[in-house]
């Protein structure tokens, strides 16, 4: 493996966003970092990439990103494998659909937990050895409150406000923070949904435009990325 090659870590690698991501960063040369909760999928994974790119570092763990323990012990290991890690991407989280007077006691905590605090804690950990880029990935509910959405929609609220403090924080380093807010993109939260493939925003356009924006000179940072379906939000 080339000692100089570059290093991405994704939180929930292994669907959707994160797996779109990955893929397209590790097609570009970059070294492998992630986690997500299946350990069958992250095992799949691994050997695929492994295979596939056999010059390239690929290392992947199972952890709940819901579990502080889980996600600061995988940072730990992060940075046992890599001596430095030029793009964090904090894409782990998890959709609950609910109203705030029905939703079941305990949705509220289940979600900041995943989307919020797995943000908060994997970037603190790594921060030594972060080197270019952090990629929170907010959403078009960071924005906008949507119906059935409740839980949801503060965290991802929140999650926006955690990405716009750590860009206040480290804008006097080379670190950039960008927080990348989607529209409805066809992943596993949509399974079963009757809609053309062509209503949604693919994962891979998310992949490839993160990419884009890390290849933006030394000067310059896109703090906010918003990506919506062409015909508007489902």
């Amino acid at each position: 493996m080339n000692k100089h090659q570059p290093a991405i870590v994704v939180s929930g690698c292994t669907k959707g966003i994160g797996r779109a991501v990955s893929d397209y960063f590790v097609s570009k040369g970059y070294a492998l970092a992630g986690f997500a909760r299946n350990e069958h999928d992250v095992n799949e994974m691994q050997t695929l990439l492994s295979t596939q790119y056999p010059n390239q570092k690929i290392w992947l763990m199972a952890a709940d990103a819901g579990k502080k323990e889980d996600v600061i012990a995988f940072g730990k290991k992060v940075k046992e494998q890599f001596s430095s890690v030029d793009v964090l991407v904090n894409n782990a989280g998890t959709f609950l659909p609910g109203s705030l007077f029905t939703e079941a006691d305990g949705v509220l905590e289940t979600l900041i937990e995943t989307n919020v605090y797995s943000a908060y804690y994997l970037t603190r950990e790594l921060k030594p050895v972060l080197r270019k880029h952090v990629f929170n990935i907010c959403s078009i509910a960071s924005l906008q409150a949507y119906p059935a959405g409740a839980s949801y929609t503060i965290s991802k609220f929140a999650l926006l406000g955690f990405s716009k403090q750590l860009r206040e924080e480290l804008m006097p380093t080379s670190i950039k923070v960008t927080s990348v807010m989607p529209g409805a993109v066809l992943t596993q939260s949509w399974g079963g949904t009757t809609l053309p493939q062509e209503r949604f925003i693919s994962a891979n356009d998310i992949g490839k435009l993160i990419f884009t924006a890390t290849e933006l000179s030394e000067g310059a940072t896109l703090e906010e990325l918003i990506i919506r379906p062409q015909l508007g939000d489902i």
